[in-house]
């Protein structure tokens, strides 16, 4: 017994490690990379319109088996949840003297603050005014939108409602170009960077 012992010891030893796993295709990885990209697209949006998103759309989709009336109302919400994506890029926050952080809205000369306390315009903070309104916030103002239609294009309920029996060049083009909107998106957030942060986004240390 102790013969056949070392001896299948020994063969054990002998015997060739198992070949390493194949390399994953170049096809593969690049559509893992483009698949994980698009998974965080819902971070370049604001979070309560995010957040609204993911409440109501089963709702008013009714888990994606929608009517005349469930897709119309569909598309308003789609609407306004873009138009709220929009707006949201020309928010902008401010920290106060008093320690305090008060939001408002960038314009041509400055910032209008939304709940800042009601003081004589001569008693407003002078600093405001280097937080007007500049191109790129148009230019993020447009990627947030491109952005919700590719996020609202990869949910099956949105889909489902609005596309309940596509094609093959519908389906096509439903696969191809949200991954498409996202990546370019992601690549032009990082070429046009901003530097507010309002509503529905983080707020940094400084501010």
């Amino acid at each position: 017994m102790s013969d056949l012992r070392q001896r299948s010891s020994i063969s054990n030893l002998d015997s060739p490690p198992p070949p390493p796993p194949p390399p994953p295709r170049p096809s593969q990885s690049m559509l893992s990379q483009a698949l994980e990209s698009s998974a965080h697209l819902a971070n370049l949006l604001p979070t309560g319109t995010l957040l609204t998103f993911q409440l109501l759309t089963p709702v008013f989709t009714n888990n994606g088996s929608c009517d005349t009336v469930t897709r119309n109302m569909t598309l308003v919400l789609l609407f306004m949840l873009a138009f709220s994506c929009f707006l949201a890029s020309f928010t902008d926050s401010f920290k106060a003297s008093d320690g305090q952080v008060y939001y408002g809205l960038a314009t041509s000369r400055g910032m209008w603050l939304f709940d800042y306390p009601t003081v004589p315009a001569s008693a407003m903070p002078t600093e405001l005014s280097k937080y007007r309104m500049r191109l790129v916030d148009f230019v993020h103002a447009v990627l947030s939108v491109l952005v919700f239609v590719a996020v609202a294009l990869r949910d099956k309920n949105v889909v489902s409602c609005l596309y309940p029996s596509p094609g093959h060049e519908v389906q096509e083009v439903l696969d191809i170009v949200p991954m498409g909107i996202g990546l370019i998106s992601s690549l032009l957030f990082v070429i046009f960077p901003t530097k507010r942060h309002g509503i529905g986004y983080p707020i940094t240390r400084d501010r």
